[in-house]
């Protein structure tokens, strides 16, 4: 069994950093050594890889992308995508189901699982989707295998909205599993479009996206995906928060361990605001719409003091031509995974939180909230995700390396004062020197300790 050795570079982990080294033998973490390697431990080692200068953190966990396989496949694939994340330092990710067909049947779901296994070099999972009327296949799956259960509870790409109430009760009551919820509340969205093209015709700029798909949209949407949660005790996590409003909704007072109602942040939402509008235009629409600069200023703050929970990337491509027109005809949603993790170490590097903070958020949190067995930390006896930083060398975004398939992305021209050195997912090195390395597979992430049924069935 090859035995691999990460060593003199700064390991950030568990809240601390220190220089040492990551023993890695086959798929996992054999042991995590602080200061000078031990000479017995060298001689027995199949490759020794120097990582002076370097940081050494464990795999990202991405709780929210869209591949858009299948029937999508002009803007993604769960292939290429899963090398753009590889190549941002994501080892993981967990899919939505707004594909065509739409994976809300226990068919279409294992169809990804097995389509993952074929073509992800990063590990995987995928959430079923919930609708009006597919309560007893929900009711069906194996959460120990499955990451959750995707609720939108307002529009959005994929016409997936569960606006029956009936229904909304009996999946937050019943069913025994993470519950994943896009919160943006429809009738004031439609109303607000009413609003806003009765007074200035359709052909709406972009900077109405934001007032259409209001804060009072999503604030009222979250707070009552919030008191049912409470009501029933499920398990809840409110995907891409984007309002300070919002932020009254969730508490710091609970280890994440023992909280039952989450929040994401994305990065978007954490590095444009409304001003930036002028300037990228529809390379920035997405659902929630990015807000006012008090509003980014809010998700920071929860983020910090521990009211948000997980950092994600909503990675939802499209062509450039679909993001073309007005605010209510492009396309909402954009690529981010390859970029993510640049984003938010550039953000600590700005002052914001530190760097064990991001990894915290986008690594500890995702596998503690999610309950991933054995991933997100360096420990030993866990799988080898690891991703090697370089903080002295810059990163241009370009097209020419651009990994998604649409080829395009909100950062194009920005330079990163760090860039991904290389990537291990279950011990592999699949990411290296700005290529894609190694054709292994990722691995179907599994979860533990889920709750038999919530308490107020």
């Amino acid at each position: 069994m090859c035995r691999t050795i990460i060593t003199n570079g700064t390991i950030v982990n568990d809240g601390e950093h220190f220089i040492g080294s990551i023993i890695v033998k086959g798929e996992f973490i054999e042991s995590v050594i602080k200061g000078k390697l031990p000479e017995n431990i060298v001689c027995n080692t199949d490759r020794i890889i120097d990582a002076s200068g370097k940081w050494i953190l464990p795999g990202v966990i991405d709780d929210q992308v869209h591949f858009r396989e299948p029937g999508l496949t002009h803007k993604a694939e769960i292939a290429t995508e899963s090398v753009a994340a590889v190549a941002g330092g994501i080892t993981s990710f967990m899919e939505m189901p707004n594909t065509v067909p739409q994976t809300t049947t226990l068919e279409a779901l294992e169809w990804k699982y097995s389509r993952a296994a074929e073509v992800s070099p990063a590990n995987y999972s995928f959430y079923i989707g919930a609708t009006n009327d597919n309560f007893e296949v929900l009711k069906q799956v194996d959460f120990s295998q499955v990451c959750g259960v995707k609720i939108f509870m307002g529009s959005s790409t994929g016409n997936m909205l569960v606006d029956s109430e009936k229904t909304l009760r009996r999946i937050f009551a019943e069913i025994p599993a993470l519950i994943a919820v896009h919160c943006e509340q429809e009738s004031i969205i439609q109303a607000n479009k009413k609003y806003y093209t009765e007074r200035f015709g359709e052909d709406l700029p972009i900077f109405f996206h934001p007032l259409i798909r209001s804060a009072e949209a999503c604030y009222t949407s979250s707070a009552k995906a919030v008191e049912l949660a409470t009501r029933y005790d499920t398990r809840l996590h409110v995907l891409h928060l984007s309002t300070a409003r919002e932020m009254s909704l969730f508490d710091n007072h609970k280890p994440l361990s023992e909280k039952h109602i989450t929040g994401e942040v994305c990065v978007h939402h954490l590095w444009f605001d409304d001003n930036d509008y002028a300037q990228f235009g529809n390379r920035i629409k997405w659902n929630p719409a990015i807000k006012t600069c008090a509003d980014r200023r809010a998700l920071l703050d929860a983020l910090r003091c521990g009211k948000l929970d997980v950092v994600a990337t909503d990675h939802a491509p499209h062509l450039w031509s679909e993001k073309q027109g007005s605010c209510l005809k492009a396309a909402s949603g954009g690529p981010l995974i390859q970029h993510s993790l640049q984003t938010m170490l550039e953000l600590s590097l700005k002052g914001e939180f530190t760097i064990e903070q991001v990894v915290e958020k986008m690594c500890h949190a995702p596998a503690t909230l999610y309950r991933i067995d054995r991933r997100g930390y360096l420990r030993s006896g866990h799988y080898a995700d690891i991703v090697v930083v370089d903080p002295c060398k810059p990163y241009t975004v370009t097209t020419e390396n651009i990994l998604s398939k649409c080829k395009w992305s909100p950062f194009e021209g920005h330079t990163f004062p760090i860039s991904i050195d290389r990537t291990f997912v279950n011990g592999n090195e699949v990411f290296s020197e700005g290529k894609v390395c190694n054709r292994t597979r990722g691995k179907r992430l599994t979860f533990h300790d889920n709750p038999t049924q919530n308490k107020n069935v």
